[in-house]
């Protein structure tokens, strides 16, 4: 048990958004791009479709990921692989489930697993935690505002 525990990150949200706007805002592009400030090069918000994303500085490319969406059911779960390009975190899996809690309200709990518990270690050197609150302020902000 100890060793699964290592090999996993999870990550609870709540949002002042109800459940329909919190799933478009992570599985349609134009919302996406908005909130999270990346070009979204692709996106297949369905079972068996897939997704990349790309962020340059300066004309350089700063960051770019891609993976593979396993299941899709609307305004309840993603489920999907991530790998990032050029890093040494490997492919992971990630479940991200949202909930329904008031007709206003909602939460997203995403369930992350790593190939191991390096590849996790890894993952948490980066400014992580920081640039996914700042994402998630960015998503309440921007979809609030289009309410």
């Amino acid at each position: 048990m100890q060793l699964k525990m290592l090999r996993t990150l999870p990550i609870v949200r709540d949002f002042e958004l109800p459940v329909e706007l919190l799933f478009k805002a992570n599985s349609e592009k134009e919302l996406l791009e908005k909130w999270m400030g990346t070009k979204v090069i692709k996106l297949e918000s369905r079972k068996h479709g897939s997704y990349e994303f790309e962020t340059s500085r300066g004309g350089n490319v700063v960051f770019k990921a891609d993976g593979t969406i396993h299941e899709y059911i609307e305004n309840d779960i993603i489920i999907r692989t991530f790998e990032m390009a050029n890093m040494p975190i490997g492919v992971q899996l990630e479940f991200l489930r949202f909930e329904k809690l008031t007709d206003d309200t909602s939460k997203i709990t995403i369930h992350i697993i790593y190939q191991s518990k390096e590849h996790r270690a890894e993952q948490l050197k980066l400014p992580f935690e920081m640039g996914l609150n700042m994402a998630h302020n960015n998503l309440q902000k921007i979809i609030s505002e289009q309410l």
